[in-house]
Order: structure tokens, then sequence, then C-alpha cells
């Protein structure tokens, strides 16, 4: 790597703990500055940097000022832009297939703490109930204020079979818990899959990495030579992202050859890029995840269950099938995270991940700040009527990078009196209680069941939560058939 920048693309929404966002090798090239070096400023920093030096009560490594100077300096830009230190660099690289004893939880940071992006599902934080917003404000005893993603991830890996101690404080019902978690190894397992009755399948995509393209290509051939396809449920809910390859070959299994799936725009050389479905766009290493893949795959009609746990990858596929008509999107509006970051290698140990690009659905729209509004808008509720948290969105992080088409929310019709907060948040805790640990595509997930019915050509229910006293009820209205 000597005299070569190597860049990867990398559309996952935060850090990772138990599990990984993977990287896309793009273009290998040696640049140039393009603007000229501030030497009035850098005399202030290297006044400021001998100060420290010679002043300081305690003794500082040249290599610590520097990197925390460069992390400070990359990550007041977006909630998405770091410095990759030596074990964030490393941790990055291995992690995309490795195995190692983790809770499984991605993570970013807000209001100065370790902040819970997304658990992943079958994971010790996921059957604890660890949800999307929740802040880890302790690790053993430990204060999380301050401390970077990858510290907050030393602390809370470990070996298999160890226990780690974690406060949360979960923000919608203002309580503070305490979790003794077993670490587990976590493999990642980006897919799953089922027949629902012969000819209608369920994937659930759980994040996009080397492997989702081919595995999805290989259990859809496998379920149309038991039983002709004749619909496809595509889960993406809290999905967090990954490569982007993988969201280009997602798309392309099901759109027609040399479709547009997406495209980018940004300042850096080679940021404004198109990608089609085609194999160029998404093979990995030579081979066609796609070559085998049934014909049927191309007109069989799909639902896209997305929500805001949905990111980056999760909205491009979304995006595309929604832009090409190709699917019917079902659920809640996405996370809205529409930024490409590169990881740029500056040493052999150390790099930068940086904001580049933004990008766009086929049809030109820009999800940043916004997300992917469905087709056909449902709640997701539980059997007995329990309505899922609101998940923490792209527009809720500060720093956030402001969408063309990103409205401020208004609050001017919530009831702010003392009652009706308290009342609220005593029946976020029920509601919260009541969720731990749901699990996916089964009867008690109602979004799962309309998706059914969408396929089936049944009416699908759109789902509403009215508060009675302290608790939530499902009402379910004339029904009405989907659009």
């Amino acid at each position: 790597m000597s005299g070569t920048w190597q860049k990867f693309t990398w559309i996952g929404a935060g850090a990772t703990l138990g599990v990984a966002l993977s990287l896309a090798i793009t273009v290998d090239a040696q640049r140039d500055a393009k603007t000229a070096i501030p030497i009035d400023e850098l005399r202030v920093f290297s006044e400021v940097f001998a100060r420290i030096k010679n002043d300081y009560v305690e003794p500082v490594s040249d290599k610590k000022l520097i990197e925390q100077a460069i992390s400070g300096m990359v990550s007041s830009l977006d909630p998405h832009s770091n410095f990759l230190d030596d074990a964030a660099f490393k941790d990055l690289r291995t992690s995309t297939t490795g195995k190692f004893g983790g809770i499984g939880i991605e993570i970013g940071i807000e209001d100065g703490f370790i902040k819970v992006v997304t658990p992943i599902d079958e994971t010790p934080a996921a059957k604890a109930g660890f949800r999307s917003g929740d802040l880890i404000t302790k690790v053993d005893g430990e204060s999380t204020r301050g401390l970077t993603t990858t510290k907050a991830v030393d602390m809370m890996r470990g070996l298999p079979g160890t226990k780690v101690k974690l406060e949360v404080f979960r923000k919608d019902d203002r309580s503070t818990q305490t979790y003794t978690l077993t670490r587990e190894q976590i493999k990642i397992q980006g897919v799953k899959a089922k027949l629902i009755e012969p000819g209608v399948s369920f994937v659930r995509v759980r994040m996009f990495n080397e492997t989702t393209v081919s595995d999805v290509a290989k259990v859809l051939t496998e379920q149309n030579a038991q039983s002709p396809l004749k619909g496809v449920v595509l889960d993406l809910r809290n999905n967090p992202g990954g490569l982007l390859d993988a969201a280009v070959g997602l798309s392309a299994m099901f759109l027609p050859k040399d479709a547009l799936v997406v495209y980018t725009e940004g300042r850096m050389d080679g940021s404004r890029t198109k990608y089609f479905a085609s194999k160029e766009f998404y093979s990995r290493r030579g081979a066609d995840a796609l070559a085998n893949a049934p014909d049927i795959l191309k007109t069989v009609p799909i639902v896209v269950l997305i929500n805001g746990g949905a990111a980056s990858a999760s909205e491009i596929v979304a995006g595309a099938l929604q832009d090409h008509k190709r699917a019917t999107v079902m659920g809640t509006t996405t996370f809205g995270k529409g930024s490409v970051q590169n990881i740029i290698p500056l040493s052999q140990t150390t790099g930068v991940k940086l904001t580049t690009s933004r990008y766009f659905t086929p049809n030109g729209r820009s999800i940043q700040g916004t997300g992917i509004e469905p087709d056909v808008l449902i709640e997701q509720l539980t059997s007995d009527g329990v309505m899922s948290p609101k998940l923490q969105r792209e527009k809720d992080l500060s720093r956030h990078l402001v969408g063309k088409d990103e409205k401020k929310e208004s609050n001017a019709d919530e009831d702010t009196s003392e009652d009706a907060q308290e009342a609220k948040m005593i029946k976020a805790r029920d509601d919260n209680k009541k969720l731990k640990g749901f699990d996916w595509g089964n009867d008690k997930d109602y979004l799962y069941s309309q998706a059914i019915n969408k396929l089936k050509g049944l009416p699908v229910v759109r789902s509403t939560v009215e508060a009675v006293g302290t608790t939530a009820k499902a009402v379910v209205p004339a029904a009405q058939p989907s659009k």
C-alpha cells in the first residue's frame, strides 16, 4: 500500500460492536491536495502543540496529541466521519468476516454518550431488549461520557462466556436500567429465510455483507425449485446497511438488466458515479452471484418491509425497487442516511472515515434526513396491540448533514403538560417491557401478516393506536385495500 491511497465505500449507519458494517474497494489513486494549506492557522496549531508538550502537567506523547487533534477535526464534521486509530482500523478490516466475543449492537455517539444505533437479531443485546436510541452511560461501572466508539468497543468486547455490566438510559420513558450480558461469539448471519407457504417466501436481510447477494440468490433458487415463487416478502427492518455493492446486487436480483440502482454526487474525484443492475457493479471476485438465479425473480411480486431502523444500503434497495415500481414498500419511514463514507488509509495502521458524497435513488430523490417513505404506511404492532417505540433517525443526530428535502417537524399539537408527559413515559415503559426480545417474521408480527395479505391480494389493514389510560390497543378500521 506504499505510495497508494486505497479507498473503501462505506454506507452503514454507525460503528460496530459484535457485528460488522462492511467495506467495498472502489478505487486506488494517488491524490494531490487541491487547496492551499492555511499557514497562519497551522502556526497557531504548532504553538498550542508546543505549549502542551512543554507545559502540560503530565507528559503527553506526540502520537496521542496528533491523533486526538485529527480525531476532533474529523468528528466535528458530521456523525459518520471519524479518525480510525490503530485499534479502530484493525477492527474495521477484520470485523467484516471475523468472529469475536461481543453483545451484538451497532453504536454511535449522542449527547456525549455511547448510543445504540441498532441491536442485531438473536444476539445478547437483542434478547435483553436493547433498542435503537438507548444511551449506554456506564460499562462495568465506568462512565462512557466522552469516550470514542473505539474505546467503547474495546470495553464491551471480550472473550465469549465473560460478562459485561451496562447501565442504559432510555429516552422515551426517561428510565435507567442495568443489564448484565454474557458475551457470545458473534457470527454474522446476514440472511434468514423461510417459505411461508408453497410459493411465498420470507427473506430477512439483517445487514449487507460480502455474501448477502449469493445467500439470497441461493435460498430463493432453492425455494423456487421446491415450489415456483408467487411472491417474496423482503424484510429490511432494523438493517443498518453495509456494502454498497451488496445493495446494488440485491436490487439487481429483482430489476431489469442495466436498470439504474443508485447514483452518488460529491466533490471528490470519482464521487459522481452511477450504479446499474449489471455484474460489474456488484461482483466482488469476478463470479456473478446472480448467474444462476431464476428468471422469475425479475417479475415475481415483492413486498419490502421497512422501518426507522432501516438505513443506508437498506434504503438504496427500497428506493430502487420503489422507483422502478418493482415492489410495494410497507412499514414506516426509514432512517434517512443518504451519505456515503470513504475509508481512506493514512498509513498501514490508521485511516479516516470521511463523508464524501450523497446518494440518490433512480428518480433523483435524496433521502438524507428524510428517508424512504412507504407506499403503505403501517405502524409495527405486536399481536396484543403494542406499538414499537419510535426509533431515532438520522435527522435526530447532532451535526447531521441537512437534506435538501428535509423539513423540521412541528410539535405544536403535542400536549406538553406535566401529567401528559408523565402518562407518556409510563406507557412507554409498559410497552418497552412487552416488546423485549420481539421476534420478526411470525404470527405476532403485524406488518409481516399484512405483507402476506398484500401478496395474496387480500385487504391490507392499516394499523393505528389509541392511548387508553396507560395502555395501547390496536384499532382495526374497516378493511382498506392498499393502493
